[in-house]
């Protein structure tokens, strides 16, 4: 059972990102950083759940999602990361590997899991109910 379709998502955030840019409103970057803000929590953990990673990797991958769409700084990334480590929903251990500077690796914990399925199902929500919305309000301009 799918509880999350990103391409859905990234296609309709893709679609108001083009009507932003091609009226040239201000908009534009307001609307990824309340995504982004919206986003993170969800997008850190689904990372996660497909194995441990470490700070850095994190953020690659999702300055790689979505056309940058929830690109991040350092600043945002480690306090999140700290947050959900206090919460329970991940762990992370320090490994050298054979490096002169060892990393921190994170790992989605059961509780995380659980809060992912939350989280994922509140997401899949509200990207059904922003669907259906545009949908009948396209249906009426129509």
């Amino acid at each position: 059972m799918v509880l999350y379709d990103a391409s859905v998502a990234e296609e309709h955030v893709r679609e108001a990102v083009e009507e932003s840019d091609a009226a040239g409103s201000p908009a534009l970057g307001r609307l990824r950083r309340e995504l982004a803000r919206g986003t993170t929590e969800l997008a850190v953990l689904s990372i996660l759940n497909s194995g441990r990673r470490y700070g850095y990797e994190l953020l690659k991958l999702l300055g790689q999602a979505g056309e940058g769409v929830l690109e991040i700084r350092e600043g945002t990334l480690y306090p999140l990361l700290h947050r959900l480590e206090d919460a329970g929903h991940i762990a992370a251990t320090w490994e050298a590997e054979g490096r002169a500077r060892p990393r921190k690796y994170y790992v989605i914990t059961p509780d995380g899991r659980a809060h992912l399925t939350l989280l994922r199902s509140e997401w899949s929500g509200l990207v059904d109910a922003m669907r259906q919305l545009l949908d009948s309000l396209d249906d009426v301009q129509k």
